[in-house]
Order: structure tokens, then sequence, then C-alpha cells
């Protein structure tokens, strides 16, 4: 297995660094200038480009940049050899990609075993002032020479104007973009923007590989750059997205990046995108699917998160510190919960079992066989609200301590009727019949079958083996209204939980 190595690229700031006049910007803006140590006079650069243009709205566009900047870095990486010294490799040398990968495996054989180094670049240390006078430029002219041009700044802010998506490499992609989807432009002349989303969506398929369910990406690289999408033409859905939103904006477009970081009732995460017409009227785009436009979901999401360029206020990751936090998306602090855009929501009020409060409880949802943090709220009197939990999924609340979760109350039921708090009880224990289901639970002649029902953990109600002719299974002493689980013994995690009413019908969550 290949060693991988996080190194942080933080500079150490000395005092020769800082410019020694005081000068008199925006309050967020100077703080950011402070913590650029010796790259601040690239951003002021740019500060000083714009404000000599003497155009108030460009000026204040590279003050949303700057102000925000202190957020945003590229998770890259670089290989170097068994002596620890950094290859001299460029995928884009290379007139395609299995070329590239060919001649790093030449390397390899010549240099012997290579390794990655992650590397995390925060664009505060990074970013030149060219590189942002040129993506201010070029974001500016497509904006106002496009149909876009009446909406809101501060949407053209956050939708056109930022030169990265997410954390992906950071390369320059705005004249590349621009050139290649030119014709969506000229589409909108005599088309609608739906339409001309549909045609995009013809487009991808036509060059670009989704990887889902192919091929897993083996390199630290959690998303791929802009360039590196039109060169490789192929990745998973989160780079899906993030090519839409570069192809888009680079026509003075906006869209946004959201993510659905679990779905509720089924496994794994998904990315899609939505797009704004002239009136900031929003229009779904998920270029993988079938129907490229306003295609409800097919499940439940547990989140729909749209990931900014701004710092949000209302984001956890800003009101908390990050090891008080779950890994994963909920330390962000530049999203919006727009779980309401997408699927029929409802706030819910949770009990929690009485002793030793935490002040942040989080929802969980069932997700690759393990429990997944989603959502947040602030504990109060042995309760917690959760807001905004898209209806007909399952919630278990919880406490995050030390890396841990600790469940904190019994799973909850979210129905449009009212939430049913999951809470199993034996004195009304009964036999309960499992048969098989076409797409959910086909059994497997001689294999073991374990059921369980959730009460603070997975605990065990017996095991079963189908016999040859069997459809069915029964398994004794269940308790009423409790969660459910059926486990094989060939189990890839797979597995939905599941709820049995009174009449004996099975209920997946």
């Amino acid at each position: 297995m290949v060693k991988r190595i996080l190194i942080l690229l933080f500079p150490i700031l000395i005092m020769a660094c800082h410019s020694k006049v005081d000068k008199q910007y925006p309050t967020g803006v100077e703080a950011v200038l402070k913590k650029a140590g010796c790259n601040r006079a690239e951003l002021e650069k740019a500060i000083h480009y714009f404000a000599k243009k003497k155009d108030k709205q460009m000026l204040q566009a590279i003050y949303f940049l700057i102000e925000n900047m202190d957020i945003h870095y590229s998770n890259t990486y670089y290989w170097r050899d068994k002596k620890g010294n950094k290859v001299d490799f460029s995928e884009f040398d290379y007139p395609n990609f299995q070329l590239a990968v060919d001649a790093i495996d030449s390397i390899r054989e010549a240099r012997g075993r290579l390794e990655f180094q992650d590397t995390i670049i925060y664009d505060m240390y990074a970013v030149s002032g060219q590189f942002l006078i040129d993506n201010v430029n070029r974001a500016f002219r497509s904006w106002r020479q496009s149909h876009y041009k009446g909406i809101p700044f501060q949407d053209f802010c956050e939708y056109i104007l930022p030169y990265r998506v997410t954390v992906e490499p950071l390369q320059d992609w705005r004249s590349t973009y621009e050139e290649k989807y030119s014709w969506i432009s000229d589409s909108l002349r005599t088309g609608n923007l739906e339409q001309v989303l549909i045609y995009a969506g013809i487009d991808f398929k036509l060059w670009f590989t989704s990887t889902y369910g192919k091929e897993t990406r083996n390199e630290p690289l959690t998303r791929l750059g802009a360039q590196q999408l039109l060169f490789r033409q192929k990745g998973a859905c989160e780079d899906i997205a993030t090519l839409q939103a570069f192809s888009l904006r680079s026509q003075g477009i906006p869209v946004s990046y959201d993510i659905i970081p679990r779905w509720a009732t089924s496994m794994g995460s998904h990315f899609v995108n939505e797009v704004f017409d002239e009136k900031m009227n929003p229009i779904k785009l998920d270029v993988t699917d079938i129907t490229v436009a306003n295609q409800p979901f097919k499940r439940e999401p547990a989140k729909v998160f749209r990931v900014t360029y701004s710092k949000q206020a209302e984001s956890l990751a800003m009101q908390e510190d990050s090891p008080d936090i779950p890994f994963g998306y909920l330390r962000m602090p530049n999203y919006k919960d727009v779980t309401s855009r997408y699927w029929t929501t409802t706030d819910i009020t949770v009990s929690l079992f009485e002793g030793e409060q935490d002040k942040i409880t989080y929802a969980y949802v069932y997700n690759y066989g393990d429990w997944q943090p989603v959502w947040w709220g602030r504990s109060h009197d042995n309760a917690v609200t959760f807001t905004d939990m898209p209806v007909g999924a399952v919630f278990l609340p919880a406490y995050y301590r030390n890396g841990w979760m600790v469940p904190t109350g019994y799973p909850v039921l979210n129905l449009k009727e009212g939430i049913i708090s999951l809470k199993p009880d034996f004195s009304s224990s009964r036999t309960v019949e499992l048969s098989q289901q076409e797409a959910y639970l086909i059994f497997r002649p001689g294999k073991r079958y374990e059921l369980f029902y959730w009460d603070g953990d997975w605990k065990s109600l017996g095991i079963q083996i189908p016999k040859t002719d069997s459809s069915k299974m029964q398994f004794r002493n269940v308790p009423e209204n409790a969660l459910l689980l059926l486990i094989p013994e060939y189990s890839e995690g797979k597995e939905r939980p599941f709820t049995v009413d009174r009449s004996g019908v099975r209920h997946w969550w």
C-alpha cells in the first residue's frame, strides 16, 4: 500500500513579510492580508489594480475574494522516489492521460518505488496577483456580456466570480472554458436555459466518462482541477458537478455546487448543481441522470449542502472548534443548508437521554454499514431540534466525544404525520416473518443471517440459515417498535435498516 504523508504548506510568517504601511482596507480583507504573510504583496497587487480602474464593482469583487480566501486551499499531491526526492512530473506534458499514466509507470520502473506526497496549499499563501486580476477581468467580461448582467451583484460574486469550486488543484481555466463552451452562450440567444442545459447533458455524455462504480482514483485527489477534467475526460460525480460549474460560470451563468453528503435511505453520496435564469429562478441540473434538468431525487437525502465561496456565519464550523465537530462536511465553514429546495422537510424535536448533556447533538443516518453524522442542533433540557430534516428517513441523535459517536436518544422516524421514536418494546415482543424481496433481500441457501435491533447498539435477535427452497425466515421475541437490521455472513455493508408494523409489513429506511 502506498504510504501517504500529509504536508501542510504553512509558511512561517516573519515580520519582514508584512507591509509597513497601514492600509485602509475593509476589516475582513485586512485580516486575511495579515495572515497572508509574504504573499500579501501579491494580493495587494490585485487590489491596487482594480482601485486604479475605478470600477466599484470590480474593487468590491476582489475584496470579496480576498476576505474569504483564508478558508480555501488546494488538496493535491506530487510524486517522490524512495530516497524522498521530488519527481519532476506533470500529466499535462503528455498528449493524453493514458500516455501520462504510461510515463509515470516508466519512471517507476527506472527509479523504483514511488510514493504520493499529499499536499495542502492554502490560497492566501500561493495565489498570485495576476491570477486574481485575470480571473476577475474575465468573470466580469463574461457576466456583463451575458443575459445575466442584471442579476444581483452578490449572486454574481457567489455563483460566477469564484476562481475555484471546492478544494481542487488550482489551475487557470477561464479562457479555455470560455472557448470550449462558447456554444452555450450562442444557444441561449435562440433557446431557453432549460433546453440549453439538456444540450449540456448531451455534450457531456459525448466526451466525458463517469467513473462511478467503474474505477477508483488511485491518487490522493479529493477533486480534479479544471484542466484535469478536460484532459482526463473522466471523473466521479463530484468532478462532474465541478465540471458543470466551471463550464457555466465561464459563460457568465450563475450556478451552484450542491452536495448530498449521505443518502438517508440508500448508500453513498451525490453531487449536483442548481443553475439560475436571469431572475435567479433555479433549474436543477444533474447531467449524470437520464433526465438532465429538474429531475427530482429518487430517494431521500440526509441533507443537501450548497458549497459557497464565502464563509457562512450559520455553519457550525464558524461557531465551534473543528476538533469538536465530526470529521467531514460539517467542518466546512462555507456551506448553506438547502435541503428544503430538493425534498420535503420538517423541523423535528427529539428527546435525549437524561444525564450529562453536550451543547451540540448530531443527527446521524445509517449509510454503508455505519451511522454517519449529517446535521446538528443545540441541546437544551434533554431535547434537541434538528431543522429542515427530510421526511421519510430515520435519524439517530448522538454526541461526538473524543472522535467517537455516543448515542444520546432513540432513533426517530420522520414522517409527514410527525416523528416516531423507535424505542424497542419487549413487553410487546412477537415473532417476525421476513420474506425475500426483489432488489432488497434475496436469500442464499446455507448462509447465516443474523437479525439485530437497535438499543444503543446493534443487539442480536438470533441467527437463521435458510434452506434451498426457503423464501421466508422467522425470528422470535422481536420487540415491538424497533429499528431492525438483517446482516448476512457475506455482507458488504449495503444492508438497510427496516421496521415491521403491527400487520407484519416491512418498511425499509
